[in-house]
């Protein structure tokens, strides 16, 4: 294994280009080298094991080993391996439009497939401004998305992202995207400027959801065409709607004819033990967009879903949606997909996520005894731990200490324990967990053993 393994480091040096990595970190050091996964788990190369708390990226919903996906992919690929959805069609995908829209709330009927989950915004962004050019209101192409959310890297998706240091290196953008404040009660008086402290989680919903009827009115209900929202954000470290939320956004995008777009590639699929976010929060969105999960990450697909009035213009003598990806709706992604969605109902993963959600609550909420965790946040499957200088002032550390003390020490520790999860500054530093939606209260409390470790180390370099 030695020489294979040196082999690789080098060859990883040498000609990888790792996505969103500071390729410096590994000039004197190891790239971490992932070879076999099986249930709840990951062994690297040296054969160390490590809880998989992050899914993956918030994607390996039923975990790893899984041979019944793998087989229903190889079991495609021999039938036939490729066909794209340009004016044809072939099975699987037919099936799969079919199972998903029958998950899909109210009537969301229409499924289009693209290849991952920042193509699905991208799709969605142009869906609502092609409808609106189509049924008479040619100026409405802005779209309202929250600070610090993360809805893609394409152009488009990119635009929508309200993270200015992930921007700024690929501007100009797409124009025409803005941005109303988040649901971050832990931090509602700053949002508010102090006007509400959080203490009324409805009425912070209430005023968050209000900023986006005010910046609608800002830049004139003529020219908006969708509202982007996730139904818990995760950058900034997941943030659940408060109370009334979402039902309010919806007022107010009936009110203005704008599209609610549910932005759930990271939500859906049982994320929040239900196969909608917008389920659990009881709310109608016009489009879905969704990947990750869908597949539970043996195969690439994503999805937008959009209702009937969306797809009716486009159903006239001649009309046309001329977008579509290659891959978009793949032979073998489909058929790994609805494998994976009969694994979700034969073994009741949606009731394991509500069933053991309160105590992953619980277990999480041991940590809130340390002087470095200032809050816990989230929901289902998908929580964000908030790290703070002062849990009485709820200080939050400079980009030095940040730096020194999330990247230097925490993640590389927590890595070291035998926990893969994220640990992310953009907002507030937060440790992120979501682990696959397998797991039970045994996985629970080893993940809150180790970050116990090294929380209660990383509060003693402060």
């Amino acid at each position: 294994m030695s020489a294979d393994y040196d082999h690789l480091q080098q060859a990883a040096k040498d000609h990888l280009w790792m996505h969103f990595t500071r390729h410096d970190s590994y000039r004197d050091a190891d790239v971490p080298l992932m070879v076999r996964g099986e249930g709840a788990y990951l062994f690297d190369a040296k054969g160390k094991k490590y809880l998989d708390g992050l899914a993956g990226l918030f994607v390996s919903q039923l975990g790893h080993g899984r041979t019944d996906l793998a087989e229903a992919g190889a079991a495609q690929a021999k039938e036939l391996a490729f066909m794209p959805l340009w004016s044809y069609a072939h099975p699987s995908a037919i099936e799969l439009a079919e199972k998903v829209a029958s998950y899909a709330p109210g009537d969301l009927n229409r499924v289009f497939f693209t290849s991952g989950g920042g193509e699905a915004v991208e799709t969605a962004w142009k869906l609502a401004k092609n409808y609106f050019k189509l049924t008479g209101k040619p100026m409405k192409h802005k779209v309202i998305s929250r600070a610090i959310a993360y809805h893609g890297t394409t152009q488009g998706a990119l635009s929508i992202t309200g993270l200015p240091l992930l921007k700024q290196q690929f501007e100009p953008l797409v124009p025409s995207t803005f941005r109303v404040p988040n649901t971050n009660i832990y931090r509602a008086d700053e949002s508010t400027g102090g006007f509400l402290d959080g203490s009324d989680p409805e009425a912070f919903g209430r005023w968050a959801a209000d900023q986006i009827a005010i910046a609608i009115e800002n830049e004139g209900p003529d020219t908006v065409a969708a509202v982007f929202l996730e139904p818990v954000q995760n950058a900034g470290g997941c943030f659940p709607p408060p109370p009334g939320y979402f039902q309010r956004v919806r007022e107010i995008c009936d009110q203005y004819d704008v599209l609610l777009v549910s932005d759930e590639v990271i939500c859906a699929f049982g994320r929040l033990g239900h196969m909608f976010g917008a389920e659990r929060y009881g709310y109608q969105p016009d489009i879905i967009t969704c990947a990750k999960g869908i597949t539970s990450g043996y195969a690439p697909l994503g999805a937008m879903i959009a209702s009937e009035r969306l797809m009716e213009p486009f159903l006239a003598d001649g009309a046309m949606f001329a977008h579509g990806y290659t891959f978009g709706g793949h032979p073998v992604s489909t058929a790994v997909a609805l494998a994976n969605l009969k694994a979700f109902e034969e073994e009741k993963v949606l009731e394991n996520v509500r069933d053991n959600e309160a105590t992953f609550r619980a277990t999480l909420e041991r940590l809130k005894d340390l002087p470095i965790v200032g809050d816990v946040r989230g929901d289902g499957y998908f929580y964000g731990i908030e790290l703070v200088k002062d849990k009485t002032t709820k200080e939050s550390f400079t980009d030095e200490e940040c730096e020194r003390l999330l990247y230097g020490f925490v993640s590389k520790q927590l890595y070291a324990e035998g926990l893969y999860c994220r640990a992310d500054d953009r907002g507030d530093p937060v440790v992120q967990l979501a682990p696959p939606l397998i797991c039970g209260p045994e996985h629970f409390d080893e993940m809150e053993q180790i970050l116990r470790v090294v929380l209660d180390k990383a509060s003693s370099l402060l």
